[in-house]
């Protein structure tokens, strides 16, 4: 499966708009236009009464910066704070978010604004998504991970206890604000956690893009902010692709975004939602992916040490050990690309294109997973 061509966003263009008819919205990136998220939330939505979600990490700065540009437009403006972490990405939470709204006086004209990383976004757009029958959703992503993937697409949703975002909407954002200073505050771990979504539209998209990765690792870890800009828009570019096409994935197209992610989310739950970050899953599951392409004789060796080498250069894991093999099929099971009981995985045959592959044998998916 790929998605027609396009060149990537010059170093100079800060937007990057996602054509879904009378639900596109546009991409805003640049550094240091935090403070003008006021004026851009009032652009797409009428605002009068504005309830930012974020979490106790991010509320201070970004939380608070985010609060007085919004305020600066003369609107009400609300905060409800939950606690950082995967763990808050669930059903109860999600219950305490509603009944706060109830409390705030919360309607239809009513703006969410979620400021934080991939747990705040996907929270607070299912939220969003279902309260009221759906309110309107604007996006500041502050961390990379949410900056170039989770934030941007529509995708919402809640953990169930043995299954990643199994409960959730598909609820497009009026808007995306990314603001690649605030990446500064960000810790090293989970700023390279968010380098392997990076890393994975490359592999299944964009070949000169992962080589520019290549040539840039230094930039790319030193957060440099022309790379880091760059680097944000063409993840962007790739992801608004690819949902253009398939927004609610009926086509089966929008499944490539999940290459890595059938290994991943399963070490995500086997080992407890939290103890592993997102990132850090997703490339073991593309090391497992790249492996059990090789076995299948999809890819070459060459594809194999080629993406090893990025994921290790850029600080990301490639092995585990200890996880229970059983436990991780088990969890499998649960995957949203199971069809009929039958295990499909997104694997390459090629750097820049990757396919859905259906009914791979279990032996084979054992032979691929992590080993420390």
């Amino acid at each position: 499966m790929s998605v027609p061509p396009d060149s990537p966003i010059s170093e100079k263009s800060k937007t990057v708009h996602v054509a879904l008819a009378e639900r596109s919205y546009d991409i805003s990136i640049g550094s240091g236009n935090l403070p003008s998220l006021g004026a851009q939330v009032a652009a797409c939505c009428r605002l009068t009464h504005a309830v930012v979600i974020t979490d106790s990490r991010v509320e201070s700065p970004h939380g608070e910066a985010a609060i007085q540009s919004l305020d600066a437009t003369g609107a009400e403006v609300d905060a409800l704070v939950i606690e950082e972490g995967e763990q808050s990405k669930s059903i109860d939470v999600a219950s305490a978010l509603w009944e706060k709204l109830l409390d705030l006086g919360t309607d239809r004209k009513s703006v969410i604004v979620a400021v934080g990383g991939g747990v705040v976004g996907d929270l607070a757009g299912f939220v969003a998504a279902t309260f009221a029958r759906g309110l309107p959703f604007f996006q500041v992503p502050t961390t990379l991970l949410a900056q170039v993937d989770s934030s941007v697409g529509g995708k919402t949703g809640v953990n169930l206890p043995g299954a990643k975002n199994m409960v959730g909407v598909f609820w497009q954002p009026r808007g995306v604000l990314i603001d690649t200073q605030v990446l500064k505050t960000q810790r090293d771990r989970d700023y390279r956690s968010g380098l392997a979504e990076v890393v994975k539209y490359g592999v299944i998209l964009d070949p000169e893009f992962f080589a520019y990765l290549e040539k840039e690792t230094a930039g790319l870890i030193a957060r440099r902010h022309a790379v880091l800009e760059r680097v944000i828009a063409r993840s962007c570019e790739l992801k608004a692709q690819v949902v253009q096409q398939d927004e609610r994935e009926e086509t089966g197209l929008r499944a490539i975004l999940n290459y890595g992610h059938t290994f991943g989310h399963a070490i995500e739950a086997v080992l407890g939602y939290g103890e592993i970050l997102h990132g850090e899953g997703v490339a073991i599951g593309m090391e497992c992916a790249a492996r059990l392409a090789q076995r299948l004789g999809m890819v070459d060796s060459e594809f194999v040490r080629r993406q090893h080498r990025l994921l290790v250069a850029l600080g990301l894991p490639v092995t585990l050990s200890g996880v229970d093999h059983d436990a991780l099929l088990a969890a499998m099971q649960h995957d949203k690309k199971v069809e009929h009981g039958r295990l499909r995985f997104v694997l390459p045959t090629r750097l820049g294109h990757v396919e859905l592959v259906p009914d791979v044998s279990v032996d084979d998916v054992r032979a691929a997973m992590p080993m420390g």
